[in-house]
């Protein structure tokens, strides 16, 4: 049976660290399904509003063709539910969020991968934003 991985995130400018942990996400897999995260929920979970739209977001991670499916997260309580939905074998998260989604692993293998070093979307806004 066909592996169904599944990850989260904003993917707000998106870098290299993105690609990165998406390439990683869908090795271990055979299917990739990504949620993206909804303007509403950056802006709660973040502070702030996203550079780039939902929309937009939403078709940057689609092209890429490790990704077989996108879909918009609107809330962090409801990965339970996404899990569900998708058929989730695997859910990958940053190390970051280590030990946060563990409670899932009733469902589905749970991973945790580490974060490209020295590359952060709110550095690149920051620095962006002071040379400009």
């Amino acid at each position: 049976m066909p592996r169904t991985v599944i990850t989260f995130g904003t993917f707000d400018v998106f870098h290299v660290g993105h690609l990165r942990v998406i390439e990683r996400a869908a090795s271990l897999g055979d299917r990739l399904v990504v949620g993206v995260s909804a303007d509403a929920l950056n802006l709660r979970k973040k502070g702030r509003e996203p550079v780039f739209s939902e929309s937009e977001r939403l078709e940057i991670v689609a092209a890429l063709r490790m990704v077989d499916e996108v879909f918009v997260e609107e809330s962090l309580e409801l990965k339970r539910e996404y899990l569900e939905r998708y058929a989730a074998d695997v859910l990958v998260m940053g190390d970051d969020w280590r030990g946060k989604f563990d409670e899932f692993g009733d469902i589905c293998e749970v991973v945790y991968l580490p974060r490209t070093p020295a590359i952060s979307t709110t550095a690149l806004i920051e620095k962006i934003s002071s040379t400009g």
